[in-house]
């Protein structure tokens, strides 16, 4: 039954989510603050941890976690769904090539952005908060940008951008991964170790990034905004690269870059190691 094999896949995609977000959460605020904040406030990465730890306690890595956890369920179900339907249209068997596989990721990747931007946004701008006592919670931080913006420049702030980014962060993702999968199927067949799931799922979160983490920083900035930007999608995201560059030259366009490769191997790997068994058992439990 085809709608019992997308329920599956929708569950699987879930769990998959949860796991990420648990796992990932603590170096994911480094790498968002190491982006955002205001020149000279961080010395790097480990200055982040340190101060946030020293300052707002241990648990203030997992500032803005709230936005992702209730929403990841939704992204990763049309992410993991996308990717099987995309795969379904870019080829009617069931051996995809890297190429095809590389499409379909992306189809996939343009696809989530409809739901990753909002809750990357609210993540964002709670871990843009940094222990003052004007602190806002995240129902206060919705109300605020549905009040004073509305849906498209308060609640979508940054779809473009995000939109942008997902498209090759994703082909790759999926490429990798394959990439990587069906090595380990040469050597073990059909019943892939689940160390070797965790080692492909690192392989396709490190490929995400490195495929995309100048956009992803843009992207940040984007939504910690005060105000909304205006103009054409390309010209603001232009516009916002020459202004990185111009405040901490090219490097500046790669902040945060070591955390979130660092995050990639237990976050990309508990995410794909979660879905895959997850995916396997329901498909053994229904038959779907």
């Amino acid at each position: 039954m085809p709608y019992l094999s997308t329920v599956n896949d929708l569950v699987a995609g879930s769990v998959g989510g949860a796991a990420q977000v648990l796992v990932g959460q603590p170096l994911d605020t480094v790498k968002t603050r190491a982006q955002i904040a205001p020149k000279g406030m961080f010395k790097g990465p480990m200055d982040v941890l340190a101060q946030t730890v020293r300052k707002e306690g241990f648990f203030a890595l997992y500032k803005g976690m709230a936005s992702p956890l209730l929403g990841i369920a939704g992204v990763n179900s049309l992410l993991f769904a996308s990717y099987v339907y995309s795969k379904r249209i870019v080829s009617p068997f069931p051996q995809l090539s890297l190429k095809e596989i590389a499409i379909a990721g992306a189809m996939a990747g343009a696809a989530n952005a409809i739901l990753a931007s909002p809750v990357e946004m609210f993540k964002v701008r709670m871990q843009g908060q940094y222990g003052a006592a004007t602190d806002k919670k995240l129902r206060d931080v919705a109300k605020e940008m549905w009040r004073d913006w509305g849906f498209r420049n308060g609640i979508m702030r940054g779809y473009w951008v995000t939109f942008v980014r997902e498209i090759p962060a994703y082909a790759g993702f999926y490429t990798a991964f394959e990439f990587s999968k069906r090595k380990f199927q040469s050597k073990y067949g059909d019943k892939v170790p689940v160390w070797a799931l965790l080692a492909s799922g690192s392989t396709g979160g490190i490929a995400y990034w490195l495929s995309c983490y100048p956009l992803d920083v843009i992207k940040s900035r984007i939504q910690l905004r005060q105000t909304p930007p205006t103009g054409k999608p390309w010209k603001y995201m232009t516009n916002e690269i020459r202004m990185v560059i111009a405040e901490s030259g090219i490097t500046g366009l790669f902040r945060g870059l070591s955390p979130s490769l660092l995050r990639t191997i237990p976050a990309g790997a508990s995410t794909f190691a979660a879905f895959e068994l997850t995916r396997e058992f329901l498909t053994e439990s229904t038959g779907a």
